[in-house]
């Protein structure tokens, strides 16, 4: 199971290297090791990102996805060729799972979720961008668990062509909430859900703490999974309501902070 990446679409336009050193670098080591210990299956994560500004929506791991408009998202979609590639020439069993927008407690201090707590918390304006427009498939992370638990016991079958060469026994699944929410309903329900954990006061002014910007380099408009493989294959689908990841996230850094009022 291959978690390591260096994640993150805006740093990816201020340090590429980083990208290049651990995306591309880091994850052909881990394909060689793969290759000389006989893994029995690569489980590894790839992005919604990969997508780009694709307009069929919800995105489907059969669309086409040669226009990455971040390097992030062109390291993540690199990540799926190698594996690929190595999977076909050395059948070894491989699956990417492309994580939609992951949230809960003990998440990433530079996700736009946690990030906006951190700064209203401090009495600070958080930048909504693209005016508010973005929708993202908002996925729990007790969701993403549960698929990738489900998935990593299960390798892909190896089978021989009609050439007498191994077909990949590879695999791409999205995981996702398969629920887009609108960024500006998403802060609101996370003021709310700070506010009842008393992370921030029941009078906090909200409005004076949000300014809406236009779209950043590199963001897209909406994510939105199409989970019906995901479903087929393991019978599962994410489904936590935003409302109750929040609820979870806002309790777990009131008591990871000590915030009590």
């Amino acid at each position: 199971m291959n978690l390591a990446a260096q994640a993150g679409v805006r740093y990816s336009i201020t340090n590429p290297d980083a990208y290049i050193e651990s995306n591309l670098i880091g994850f052909y080591n881990i394909l060689e090791a793969c290759r000389h210990h006989e893994v029995e299956h690569l489980v590894y994560a790839s992005s919604s990102s990969v997508y780009g500004s694709n307009k069929k929506v919800p995105y489907s791991t059969d669309d086409k996805v040669d226009n990455p408009v971040s390097l992030y998202a062109a390291t993540k979609k690199s990540n799926e060729l190698m594996a690929h590639a190595y999977s076909k020439l050395y059948n070894i069993p491989s699956t990417g799972l492309r994580f939609f927008t992951v949230y809960g407690p003990a998440g990433r201090p530079d996700m736009a979720y946690f990030g906006f707590t951190n700064k209203l918390r401090e009495g600070k304006t958080i930048q909504i961008f693209n005016y508010g427009n973005c929708k993202r498939d908002f996925t729990f992370v007790d969701d993403i668990v549960e698929g990738v638990v489900r998935i990593m016991q299960h390798a892909p079958e190896k089978a021989t062509g009609e050439d007498g060469l191994p077909v990949p026994p590879y695999k791409v699944y999205n995981i996702g909430n398969n629920s887009p929410e609108n960024l500006l309903d998403f802060v609101t329900i996370l003021q709310e859900e700070l506010i009842a954990a008393k992370v921030l006061p029941s009078d906090y002014d909200f409005d004076a703490h949000k300014e809406l910007v236009p779209m950043q380099p590199g963001d897209v408009p909406v994510t939105y999974a199409d989970t019906t493989p995901l479903e087929q294959d393991f019978g599962f689908r994410p489904s936590t309501p935003l409302r109750d990841g929040l609820r979870a996230f806002a309790q777990w850094y009131a008591k990871y902070y000590g915030i009590c009022r």
